[in-house]
Protein backbone atom coordinates (compact mmCIF):
# COMPACT_ATOMS: atom_id res chain seq x y z
CA UNK A 1 0.00 0.00 0.00
CA UNK A 2 1.44 3.24 -0.72
CA UNK A 3 2.30 5.81 1.78
CA UNK A 4 -0.69 7.92 0.87
CA UNK A 5 -3.41 5.33 0.96
CA UNK A 6 -1.78 4.20 4.43
CA UNK A 7 -2.81 8.04 5.68
CA UNK A 8 -6.51 7.62 4.42
CA UNK A 9 -6.73 4.56 5.94
CA UNK A 10 -5.49 5.73 9.50
CA UNK A 11 -8.14 8.57 8.57
CA UNK A 12 -10.73 6.35 7.86
CA UNK A 13 -10.18 4.34 10.93
CA UNK A 14 -10.12 7.84 13.19
CA UNK A 15 -13.30 8.68 11.78
CA UNK A 16 -15.15 5.48 12.37
CA UNK A 17 -13.76 5.73 15.77
CA UNK A 18 -15.25 9.06 16.38
CA UNK A 19 -18.52 7.72 14.54
CA UNK A 20 -18.49 5.12 17.31
CA UNK A 21 -18.01 7.48 19.99
CA UNK A 22 -21.08 9.75 19.31
CA UNK A 23 -23.14 7.17 18.41
CA UNK A 24 -22.40 5.38 21.94
CA UNK A 25 -22.71 8.71 23.98
CA UNK A 26 -23.68 11.62 22.18
CA UNK A 27 -26.60 9.90 20.62
CA UNK A 28 -27.80 8.92 24.13
CA UNK A 29 -27.52 12.30 25.11
CA UNK A 30 -29.47 14.03 22.10
CA UNK A 31 -32.01 10.90 22.85
CA UNK A 32 -31.99 12.46 26.67
CA UNK A 33 -32.91 15.96 25.42
CA UNK A 34 -35.77 14.39 22.83
CA UNK A 35 -37.23 12.82 26.04
CA UNK A 36 -36.76 15.97 28.16
CA UNK A 37 -38.59 17.87 25.61
CA UNK A 38 -41.26 14.82 25.05
CA UNK A 39 -41.52 15.32 29.11
CA UNK A 40 -42.05 18.75 28.94
CA UNK A 41 -44.46 19.05 25.88
CA UNK A 42 -46.60 15.92 28.47
CA UNK A 43 -46.64 18.15 31.03
CA UNK A 44 -48.07 21.47 28.99
CA UNK A 45 -50.83 19.60 27.57
CA UNK A 46 -51.79 17.94 31.15
CA UNK A 47 -51.41 21.25 32.41
CA UNK A 48 -54.69 22.33 30.41
CA UNK A 49 -57.80 23.73 31.23
CA UNK A 50 -60.01 23.97 28.80
CA UNK A 51 -62.40 26.56 30.20
CA UNK A 52 -59.31 28.68 31.71
CA UNK A 53 -56.40 30.74 29.05
CA UNK A 54 -53.68 28.52 29.01
CA UNK A 55 -51.32 31.61 29.37
CA UNK A 56 -51.71 31.93 32.78
CA UNK A 57 -50.25 28.52 33.35
CA UNK A 58 -46.70 29.70 33.34
CA UNK A 59 -45.10 32.66 33.21
CA UNK A 60 -41.71 32.02 33.29
CA UNK A 61 -39.01 34.41 31.36
CA UNK A 62 -38.90 33.79 27.45
CA UNK A 63 -37.60 34.85 24.11
CA UNK A 64 -39.51 34.43 21.11
CA UNK A 65 -37.92 35.59 17.76
CA UNK A 66 -41.06 37.16 15.82
CA UNK A 67 -40.34 38.30 12.06
CA UNK A 68 -42.53 41.02 10.66
CA UNK A 69 -41.60 41.24 6.68
CA UNK A 70 -42.11 44.99 6.21
CA UNK A 71 -38.80 46.83 6.14
CA UNK A 72 -40.42 49.96 7.15
CA UNK A 73 -41.46 48.87 10.32
CA UNK A 74 -39.71 50.68 13.23
CA UNK A 75 -41.39 49.74 16.40
CA UNK A 76 -39.21 46.99 17.04
CA UNK A 77 -37.88 48.35 20.29
CA UNK A 78 -39.58 45.72 22.46
CA UNK A 79 -38.79 46.32 26.63
CA UNK A 80 -38.40 49.63 26.31
CA UNK A 81 -41.46 51.35 26.44
CA UNK A 82 -44.26 50.72 29.15
CA UNK A 83 -46.74 49.05 27.42
CA UNK A 84 -44.41 46.17 26.30
CA UNK A 85 -42.53 45.97 30.01
CA UNK A 86 -45.82 45.65 31.13
CA UNK A 87 -46.66 42.50 29.26
CA UNK A 88 -43.76 40.85 29.40
CA UNK A 89 -44.07 41.06 33.40
CA UNK A 90 -47.51 39.59 32.94
CA UNK A 91 -47.04 37.32 30.51
CA UNK A 92 -42.98 36.17 31.31
CA UNK A 93 -42.62 36.53 27.36
CA UNK A 94 -39.51 38.81 25.62
CA UNK A 95 -39.67 39.83 21.46
CA UNK A 96 -36.86 40.13 19.76
CA UNK A 97 -38.58 41.73 16.45
CA UNK A 98 -36.60 40.91 13.61
CA UNK A 99 -37.48 43.05 10.11
CA UNK A 100 -35.77 42.82 6.64
CA UNK A 101 -32.88 45.00 5.96
CA UNK A 102 -34.35 45.64 2.65
CA UNK A 103 -35.72 44.14 -0.48
CA UNK A 104 -38.48 41.56 1.96
CA UNK A 105 -39.75 39.21 -0.89
CA UNK A 106 -36.09 38.16 -0.90
CA UNK A 107 -35.69 37.82 2.89
CA UNK A 108 -38.47 36.35 2.86
CA UNK A 109 -37.49 33.51 0.12
CA UNK A 110 -33.97 33.58 1.63
CA UNK A 111 -35.36 31.83 4.90
CA UNK A 112 -37.90 29.77 3.52
CA UNK A 113 -35.09 27.97 1.17
CA UNK A 114 -32.89 27.51 4.02
CA UNK A 115 -35.92 25.62 5.63
CA UNK A 116 -35.83 27.37 9.37
CA UNK A 117 -38.19 30.40 10.35
CA UNK A 118 -38.44 32.81 13.60
CA UNK A 119 -40.55 31.66 16.40
CA UNK A 120 -43.33 34.05 14.84
CA UNK A 121 -43.74 35.30 11.54
CA UNK A 122 -46.46 38.20 10.52
CA UNK A 123 -46.49 38.63 6.91
CA UNK A 124 -49.31 40.37 4.39
CA UNK A 125 -52.26 37.74 3.73
CA UNK A 126 -51.59 37.84 0.19
CA UNK A 127 -47.95 37.51 0.06
CA UNK A 128 -47.08 34.16 -2.17
CA UNK A 129 -44.16 33.14 0.45
CA UNK A 130 -47.51 32.37 3.18
CA UNK A 131 -48.34 29.55 0.42
CA UNK A 132 -45.03 28.66 0.16
CA UNK A 133 -44.20 28.11 3.85
CA UNK A 134 -47.73 26.36 4.58
CA UNK A 135 -46.62 23.95 1.59
CA UNK A 136 -43.55 23.57 2.30
CA UNK A 137 -44.23 22.37 6.29
CA UNK A 138 -42.60 25.53 7.79
CA UNK A 139 -45.46 26.48 10.05
CA UNK A 140 -47.21 24.77 12.64
CA UNK A 141 -51.67 24.43 12.53
CA UNK A 142 -52.62 26.81 14.98
CA UNK A 143 -55.61 23.96 15.53
CA UNK A 144 -53.52 21.50 16.41
CA UNK A 145 -51.37 23.38 18.59
CA UNK A 146 -54.69 24.21 20.63
CA UNK A 147 -56.37 21.54 20.87
CA UNK A 148 -53.07 20.40 22.86
CA UNK A 149 -52.21 22.83 24.72
CA UNK A 150 -54.80 25.77 24.42
CA UNK A 151 -58.26 24.57 23.79
CA UNK A 152 -59.73 27.97 24.91
CA UNK A 153 -58.11 29.55 22.14
CA UNK A 154 -60.42 28.26 19.63
CA UNK A 155 -63.31 27.73 21.94
CA UNK A 156 -63.39 31.31 23.54
CA UNK A 157 -60.85 33.43 21.82
CA UNK A 158 -60.71 32.67 18.31
CA UNK A 159 -63.69 34.33 15.75
CA UNK A 160 -64.86 31.02 14.18
CA UNK A 161 -65.59 33.21 11.02
CA UNK A 162 -61.95 33.86 10.72
CA UNK A 163 -60.72 30.20 11.10
CA UNK A 164 -62.87 29.23 8.88
CA UNK A 165 -62.11 31.57 6.38
CA UNK A 166 -58.60 30.45 6.39
CA UNK A 167 -59.09 26.93 6.96
CA UNK A 168 -56.66 25.13 3.88
CA UNK A 169 -57.52 21.74 2.13
CA UNK A 170 -56.04 19.91 4.40
CA UNK A 171 -58.50 20.95 7.42
CA UNK A 172 -55.65 23.12 9.06
CA UNK A 173 -55.62 26.83 9.62
CA UNK A 174 -51.99 27.96 10.04
CA UNK A 175 -52.01 31.71 10.62
CA UNK A 176 -54.45 34.21 12.08
CA UNK A 177 -55.23 37.84 10.60
CA UNK A 178 -55.56 40.97 12.25
CA UNK A 179 -57.80 43.95 11.55
CA UNK A 180 -59.81 41.38 10.14
CA UNK A 181 -63.65 42.18 9.88
CA UNK A 182 -66.51 39.40 8.73
CA UNK A 183 -69.84 40.69 6.52
CA UNK A 184 -71.13 40.12 9.60
CA UNK A 185 -69.27 42.45 11.64
CA UNK A 186 -69.69 45.26 8.65
CA UNK A 187 -73.52 44.94 9.55
CA UNK A 188 -72.92 45.36 13.11
CA UNK A 189 -69.92 48.13 13.05
CA UNK A 190 -70.36 49.04 9.84
CA UNK A 191 -71.91 53.04 10.59
CA UNK A 192 -68.08 53.14 12.61
CA UNK A 193 -66.27 52.13 9.79
CA UNK A 194 -64.04 53.78 7.70
CA UNK A 195 -60.90 53.69 5.39
CA UNK A 196 -57.73 53.80 4.73
CA UNK A 197 -57.83 55.03 1.37
CA UNK A 198 -57.66 59.01 0.55
CA UNK A 199 -56.83 61.78 -1.81
CA UNK A 200 -55.73 64.23 0.06
CA UNK A 201 -54.33 68.24 -0.83
CA UNK A 202 -52.31 70.83 1.25
CA UNK A 203 -54.82 72.69 3.06
CA UNK A 204 -53.39 76.27 2.50
CA UNK A 205 -52.01 75.68 -0.92
CA UNK A 206 -55.48 74.69 -1.93
CA UNK A 207 -57.26 77.20 -0.69
CA UNK A 208 -54.71 79.56 -1.46
CA UNK A 209 -55.73 78.52 -5.29
CA UNK A 210 -59.70 78.52 -4.94
CA UNK A 211 -60.28 75.05 -3.32
CA UNK A 212 -60.81 73.66 -7.15
CA UNK A 213 -63.04 70.55 -8.24
CA UNK A 214 -60.40 68.34 -8.57
CA UNK A 215 -62.99 65.12 -9.83
CA UNK A 216 -62.62 65.88 -13.57
CA UNK A 217 -59.70 65.79 -15.38
CA UNK A 218 -59.46 69.23 -16.68
CA UNK A 219 -59.78 70.52 -13.38
CA UNK A 220 -57.39 67.73 -11.93
CA UNK A 221 -54.93 68.47 -14.11
CA UNK A 222 -55.30 72.66 -14.02
CA UNK A 223 -55.30 72.46 -10.14
CA UNK A 224 -51.63 70.40 -9.92
CA UNK A 225 -50.88 73.41 -12.45
CA UNK A 226 -52.21 76.02 -10.87
CA UNK A 227 -50.41 74.84 -7.50
CA UNK A 228 -46.96 74.81 -9.05
CA UNK A 229 -47.07 77.84 -10.82
CA UNK A 230 -47.85 79.63 -7.29
CA UNK A 231 -45.99 77.42 -4.74
CA UNK A 232 -42.42 76.15 -6.73
CA UNK A 233 -41.01 75.88 -4.38
CA UNK A 234 -41.58 74.82 -0.08
CA UNK A 235 -38.58 76.52 2.18
CA UNK A 236 -36.41 76.15 -0.46
CA UNK A 237 -36.96 72.57 -2.02
CA UNK A 238 -39.37 71.96 -5.08
CA UNK A 239 -42.51 71.31 -4.47
CA UNK A 240 -44.31 68.17 -5.68
CA UNK A 241 -47.81 68.52 -7.45
CA UNK A 242 -48.70 64.83 -6.81
CA UNK A 243 -47.57 62.43 -4.44
CA UNK A 244 -48.26 58.16 -4.59
CA UNK A 245 -47.37 55.11 -3.20
CA UNK A 246 -43.97 53.54 -4.14
CA UNK A 247 -43.55 51.60 -7.07
CA UNK A 248 -42.88 48.05 -6.72
CA UNK A 249 -42.02 45.38 -8.95
CA UNK A 250 -45.88 44.92 -9.05
CA UNK A 251 -47.49 48.53 -10.23
CA UNK A 252 -48.55 50.91 -7.53
CA UNK A 253 -51.34 50.62 -5.16
CA UNK A 254 -51.85 54.38 -6.28
CA UNK A 255 -52.68 54.31 -9.91
CA UNK A 256 -54.21 50.00 -9.16
CA UNK A 257 -57.00 49.48 -6.39
CA UNK A 258 -56.83 53.04 -4.91
CA UNK A 259 -57.88 54.82 -8.07
CA UNK A 260 -60.54 52.24 -9.05
CA UNK A 261 -62.28 52.82 -5.83
CA UNK A 262 -62.36 56.62 -6.26
CA UNK A 263 -64.07 55.83 -10.01
CA UNK A 264 -66.27 53.29 -8.25
CA UNK A 265 -65.33 50.82 -10.95
CA UNK A 266 -67.03 47.63 -9.79
CA UNK A 267 -65.02 44.44 -8.98
CA UNK A 268 -67.85 42.45 -10.54
CA UNK A 269 -70.76 42.57 -13.21
CA UNK A 270 -73.94 39.68 -13.02
CA UNK A 271 -72.00 37.15 -10.96
CA UNK A 272 -68.55 37.89 -13.19
CA UNK A 273 -65.58 39.40 -12.29
CA UNK A 274 -64.79 42.53 -14.02
CA UNK A 275 -61.54 43.42 -15.56
CA UNK A 276 -61.14 46.52 -13.78
CA UNK A 277 -58.23 47.65 -15.36
CA UNK A 278 -59.52 47.30 -18.95
CA UNK A 279 -62.44 49.91 -18.09
CA UNK A 280 -62.64 53.04 -20.47
CA UNK A 281 -63.11 55.26 -16.98
CA UNK A 282 -59.38 53.46 -15.56
CA UNK A 283 -57.73 54.10 -18.72
CA UNK A 284 -58.74 57.89 -19.56
CA UNK A 285 -57.60 58.44 -15.59
CA UNK A 286 -54.50 56.56 -16.25
CA UNK A 287 -53.37 59.06 -19.22
CA UNK A 288 -54.79 61.56 -17.01
CA UNK A 289 -51.77 60.84 -15.50
CA UNK A 290 -49.73 61.03 -17.90
CA UNK A 291 -50.46 63.71 -19.38
CA UNK A 292 -49.35 65.37 -15.34
CA UNK A 293 -46.02 63.68 -15.95
CA UNK A 294 -45.91 65.27 -19.96
CA UNK A 295 -46.72 68.91 -18.28
CA UNK A 296 -43.88 68.49 -15.49
CA UNK A 297 -46.45 67.57 -12.52
CA UNK A 298 -44.94 63.72 -12.04
CA UNK A 299 -41.84 64.76 -10.24
CA UNK A 300 -39.08 62.14 -10.89
CA UNK A 301 -39.36 61.78 -6.64
CA UNK A 302 -42.39 60.13 -7.27
CA UNK A 303 -41.01 56.99 -9.30
CA UNK A 304 -37.88 56.59 -6.95
CA UNK A 305 -38.96 57.16 -3.70
CA UNK A 306 -39.71 54.85 -0.87
CA UNK A 307 -41.79 54.86 2.19
CA UNK A 308 -39.06 56.58 4.21
CA UNK A 309 -38.70 59.40 1.70
CA UNK A 310 -41.87 59.85 1.42
CA UNK A 311 -42.87 60.55 5.26
CA UNK A 312 -39.86 62.62 5.44
CA UNK A 313 -41.17 64.73 2.61
CA UNK A 314 -44.99 64.62 3.76
CA UNK A 315 -43.62 66.30 7.34
CA UNK A 316 -42.00 68.69 5.33
CA UNK A 317 -44.78 69.94 3.57
CA UNK A 318 -43.56 69.36 -0.17
CA UNK A 319 -46.82 67.58 -1.87
CA UNK A 320 -49.52 68.91 -3.32
CA UNK A 321 -51.55 66.31 -3.28
CA UNK A 322 -51.25 63.20 -2.71
CA UNK A 323 -53.50 60.02 -3.88
CA UNK A 324 -52.26 58.17 -0.58
CA UNK A 325 -53.12 56.21 2.75
CA UNK A 326 -54.16 58.61 5.56
CA UNK A 327 -52.30 56.25 8.65
CA UNK A 328 -49.36 57.08 7.16
CA UNK A 329 -50.03 61.10 7.86
CA UNK A 330 -49.67 60.83 11.41
CA UNK A 331 -46.41 61.57 12.83
CA UNK A 332 -46.14 63.93 9.38
CA UNK A 333 -49.40 65.53 9.79
CA UNK A 334 -48.53 66.12 13.66
CA UNK A 335 -45.01 68.06 12.57
CA UNK A 336 -46.81 69.99 10.28
CA UNK A 337 -49.95 70.89 12.63
CA UNK A 338 -47.09 71.71 15.08
CA UNK A 339 -45.66 74.35 12.93
CA UNK A 340 -48.81 75.69 11.30
CA UNK A 341 -52.30 74.40 11.32
CA UNK A 342 -53.15 75.71 8.02
CA UNK A 343 -50.08 73.52 6.44
CA UNK A 344 -51.64 70.05 7.17
CA UNK A 345 -52.77 67.60 4.37
CA UNK A 346 -56.89 67.68 4.37
CA UNK A 347 -58.70 65.16 2.87
CA UNK A 348 -61.15 66.37 -0.39
CA UNK A 349 -62.96 64.65 -3.48
CA UNK A 350 -60.40 63.59 -6.00
CA UNK A 351 -60.75 61.86 -9.40
CA UNK A 352 -64.39 60.69 -10.74
CA UNK A 353 -65.91 59.06 -12.81
CA UNK A 354 -68.10 60.68 -15.34
CA UNK A 355 -71.24 60.36 -13.54
CA UNK A 356 -69.31 61.84 -10.35
CA UNK A 357 -70.25 58.59 -8.35
CA UNK A 358 -69.01 58.09 -5.18
CA UNK A 359 -66.08 56.67 -4.62
CA UNK A 360 -66.37 53.04 -3.02
CA UNK A 361 -63.23 52.91 -0.89
CA UNK A 362 -61.97 49.75 0.81
CA UNK A 363 -63.23 49.05 4.02
CA UNK A 364 -62.51 45.98 6.50
CA UNK A 365 -62.07 42.31 5.33
CA UNK A 366 -62.34 39.20 6.56
CA UNK A 367 -58.87 38.38 5.24
CA UNK A 368 -57.60 41.83 7.46
CA UNK A 369 -54.07 42.89 6.49
CA UNK A 370 -51.59 40.61 7.78
CA UNK A 371 -51.17 36.88 8.98
CA UNK A 372 -49.14 35.88 11.46
CA UNK A 373 -48.31 32.04 11.72
CA UNK A 374 -46.22 29.75 14.24
CA UNK A 375 -42.88 28.03 12.97
CA UNK A 376 -42.42 24.51 13.13
CA UNK A 377 -38.68 25.68 14.92
CA UNK A 378 -40.44 27.24 17.34
CA UNK A 379 -38.63 27.16 20.81
CA UNK A 380 -41.51 26.34 22.87
CA UNK A 381 -45.12 25.28 21.02
CA UNK A 382 -47.55 25.84 24.10
CA UNK A 383 -46.09 28.91 25.32
CA UNK A 384 -46.16 30.01 21.57
CA UNK A 385 -49.96 29.35 20.90
CA UNK A 386 -50.75 30.76 24.30
CA UNK A 387 -49.40 33.61 24.18
CA UNK A 388 -51.00 34.04 20.45
CA UNK A 389 -54.42 33.59 22.67
CA UNK A 390 -53.86 36.03 25.08
CA UNK A 391 -52.57 38.79 22.20
CA UNK A 392 -55.91 37.87 20.42
CA UNK A 393 -58.43 38.08 23.77
CA UNK A 394 -59.85 40.97 25.10
CA UNK A 395 -57.42 41.15 27.61
CA UNK A 396 -54.54 41.37 25.44
CA UNK A 397 -56.16 43.25 22.83
CA UNK A 398 -56.61 46.16 25.58
CA UNK A 399 -53.47 45.53 27.57
CA UNK A 400 -51.72 46.24 24.13
CA UNK A 401 -53.90 49.09 23.11
CA UNK A 402 -54.30 50.83 26.56
CA UNK A 403 -51.33 49.56 28.26
CA UNK A 404 -51.36 49.27 32.12
CA UNK A 405 -54.15 50.21 34.71
CA UNK A 406 -52.88 53.35 36.73
CA UNK A 407 -50.06 53.66 34.28
CA UNK A 408 -51.23 55.00 31.07
CA UNK A 409 -55.28 54.78 31.69
CA UNK A 410 -57.61 54.73 34.14
CA UNK A 411 -60.94 53.20 34.31
CA UNK A 412 -63.90 55.41 33.85
CA UNK A 413 -66.95 53.29 35.17
CA UNK A 414 -66.52 50.75 33.19
CA UNK A 415 -64.08 52.13 29.78
CA UNK A 416 -60.41 52.19 29.92
CA UNK A 417 -58.87 56.06 29.41
CA UNK A 418 -56.11 56.90 28.60
CA UNK A 419 -54.80 59.66 30.77
CA UNK A 420 -54.34 63.18 29.79
CA UNK A 421 -50.90 63.63 29.56
CA UNK A 422 -50.84 60.21 27.53
CA UNK A 423 -53.57 61.07 25.37
CA UNK A 424 -52.38 64.35 25.03
CA UNK A 425 -48.26 63.59 23.57
CA UNK A 426 -50.44 60.84 21.34
CA UNK A 427 -52.14 63.39 19.77
CA UNK A 428 -49.03 65.99 19.45
CA UNK A 429 -46.49 63.79 18.88
CA UNK A 430 -46.98 59.79 17.86
CA UNK A 431 -43.06 59.28 17.74
CA UNK A 432 -42.47 60.32 21.26
CA UNK A 433 -45.60 58.54 22.47
CA UNK A 434 -44.09 55.21 20.78
CA UNK A 435 -41.09 55.79 22.35
CA UNK A 436 -42.49 56.03 25.87
CA UNK A 437 -45.68 54.43 26.09
CA UNK A 438 -45.86 52.34 23.61
CA UNK A 439 -50.07 51.78 23.70
CA UNK A 440 -52.08 52.47 20.66
CA UNK A 441 -51.15 49.48 17.85
CA UNK A 442 -47.62 50.61 18.12
CA UNK A 443 -47.98 46.83 18.13
CA UNK A 444 -49.78 45.85 15.65
CA UNK A 445 -49.51 42.45 14.59
CA UNK A 446 -52.76 41.11 15.92
CA UNK A 447 -54.62 44.10 16.43
CA UNK A 448 -58.58 43.34 16.25
CA UNK A 449 -60.01 46.91 15.64
CA UNK A 450 -63.38 45.44 15.90
CA UNK A 451 -62.08 44.77 19.96
CA UNK A 452 -59.78 47.89 19.99
CA UNK A 453 -62.58 50.54 18.46
CA UNK A 454 -64.55 50.51 21.72
CA UNK A 455 -61.89 52.19 23.46
CA UNK A 456 -60.31 54.27 21.25
CA UNK A 457 -60.04 58.31 21.90
CA UNK A 458 -62.04 60.77 19.96
CA UNK A 459 -60.12 61.65 16.65
CA UNK A 460 -58.88 65.15 16.89
CA UNK A 461 -57.43 67.56 14.48
CA UNK A 462 -55.87 67.24 12.17
CA UNK A 463 -56.47 63.71 12.10
CA UNK A 464 -60.02 63.99 12.09
CA UNK A 465 -61.13 65.41 8.84
CA UNK A 466 -59.53 62.52 6.99
CA UNK A 467 -60.86 59.76 8.79
CA UNK A 468 -64.33 61.54 8.52
CA UNK A 469 -64.00 61.87 4.66
CA UNK A 470 -64.00 58.17 4.05
CA UNK A 471 -67.44 58.18 6.14
CA UNK A 472 -70.14 56.49 3.66
CA UNK A 473 -67.82 56.14 1.51
CA UNK A 474 -66.64 52.29 3.05
CA UNK A 475 -67.62 49.63 1.55
CA UNK A 476 -66.96 45.69 2.47
CA UNK A 477 -65.22 43.57 -0.37
CA UNK A 478 -64.49 40.12 1.85
CA UNK A 479 -65.47 38.17 -0.92
CA UNK A 480 -62.97 39.15 -3.86
CA UNK A 481 -59.96 38.15 -0.84
CA UNK A 482 -57.97 35.47 -1.67
CA UNK A 483 -59.40 34.81 -5.41
CA UNK A 484 -55.61 35.31 -6.62
CA UNK A 485 -53.48 31.89 -7.82
CA UNK A 486 -50.29 31.56 -5.90
CA UNK A 487 -47.37 29.33 -5.72
CA UNK A 488 -45.41 27.23 -8.67
CA UNK A 489 -48.92 25.48 -9.42
CA UNK A 490 -49.69 26.88 -13.38
CA UNK A 491 -51.98 29.99 -12.69
CA UNK A 492 -49.92 30.67 -9.93
CA UNK A 493 -46.96 30.88 -12.08
CA UNK A 494 -48.89 32.87 -14.32
CA UNK A 495 -50.01 35.49 -12.19
CA UNK A 496 -46.82 36.26 -10.36
CA UNK A 497 -45.37 36.93 -14.26
CA UNK A 498 -48.75 39.36 -14.96
CA UNK A 499 -47.99 41.17 -11.79
CA UNK A 500 -44.27 41.87 -12.89
CA UNK A 501 -45.22 42.75 -16.35
CA UNK A 502 -47.41 45.14 -14.77
CA UNK A 503 -45.10 46.60 -13.14
CA UNK A 504 -42.64 47.17 -15.83
CA UNK A 505 -45.27 48.98 -18.17
CA UNK A 506 -46.98 51.16 -15.49
CA UNK A 507 -44.01 53.71 -15.88
CA UNK A 508 -43.55 53.38 -19.28
CA UNK A 509 -47.19 54.11 -19.67
CA UNK A 510 -47.04 56.85 -16.97
CA UNK A 511 -43.51 58.11 -19.39
CA UNK A 512 -45.29 57.79 -22.97
CA UNK A 513 -44.65 61.14 -24.82
CA UNK A 514 -48.03 61.11 -26.40
CA UNK A 515 -51.41 59.47 -25.93
CA UNK A 516 -50.74 57.76 -29.37
CA UNK A 517 -47.71 56.26 -27.61
CA UNK A 518 -49.60 54.96 -24.74
CA UNK A 519 -52.42 53.38 -27.07
CA UNK A 520 -49.06 50.90 -28.12
CA UNK A 521 -48.34 50.27 -24.96
CA UNK A 522 -51.56 49.68 -23.94
CA UNK A 523 -52.04 47.41 -26.90
CA UNK A 524 -49.05 45.38 -26.59
CA UNK A 525 -49.46 45.13 -22.75
CA UNK A 526 -52.92 43.77 -23.48
CA UNK A 527 -51.78 41.08 -25.73
CA UNK A 528 -48.83 39.80 -23.58
CA UNK A 529 -51.35 39.86 -20.89
CA UNK A 530 -53.50 37.02 -22.77
CA UNK A 531 -49.83 35.29 -23.81
CA UNK A 532 -48.76 34.96 -20.34
CA UNK A 533 -51.93 33.19 -19.24
CA UNK A 534 -54.58 35.80 -18.12
CA UNK A 535 -57.34 33.18 -19.29
CA UNK A 536 -56.41 30.87 -17.15
CA UNK A 537 -55.63 32.89 -14.41
CA UNK A 538 -59.19 34.43 -14.56
CA UNK A 539 -60.81 31.20 -14.75
CA UNK A 540 -59.31 30.41 -10.79
CA UNK A 541 -60.07 33.78 -9.82
CA UNK A 542 -64.01 33.32 -10.32
CA UNK A 543 -63.84 29.83 -9.12
CA UNK A 544 -62.29 31.24 -6.04
CA UNK A 545 -64.84 34.12 -5.97
CA UNK A 546 -68.27 32.11 -6.17
CA UNK A 547 -66.43 29.35 -3.14
CA UNK A 548 -65.90 32.95 -1.41
CA UNK A 549 -69.46 33.67 -1.95
CA UNK A 550 -70.64 30.26 -0.45
CA UNK A 551 -68.59 30.86 2.46
CA UNK A 552 -69.51 34.06 3.28
CA UNK A 553 -73.14 33.08 2.47
CA UNK A 554 -73.58 36.21 -0.22
CA UNK A 555 -76.12 35.29 -2.86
Amino acid sequence: MSKKGKKFSLLLASLLMVFSTACSSGGDSKSTANGTDSKKEAEQAAAVDPSKPSWKNDTSPITFDWYINFAWYTGTDWGKDLTSQYVTKKTGVNLNFVVPAGNEAEKMNTMIASGKLPDFVTIAWSDDAVKKMIEGKLVLPLNELAEKYDPYFISKVADPAKLSWYTQEDGNVYGYPNASSSPADFEKYGDNYISNQTFVVRKDMYEAIGSPDMRTPEGFLAALKAAKEKFPDVNGQPMIPIGLHEFTDNGNYSLESYLQNFLAIPQEKDGKLYDRQTDPEYIKWLKVFRQANQDGLLAKDVFIDKRAQMEEKIAQGRYFAMMYQRSDFSNPQNVLFSKDPNSVYIAVDGPSNAAMDQPTLSGPVISGWTLTLISKDVKDKARAISFLEYLTSEEGQRDLYMGEEGVTYDMKGDKPVFKPEVLDLLNKDRAAFDTKYGASHKYWMMMDTNVTDQWAPEAVAPFKQLADWTRGKTVSASQFDQINPTGNSKEGIANTKLGQLWGKTLPKLLMASSDAEFDQLWSDYQAKRESTGLADVQTYQQTEYEKNLKKLGIK
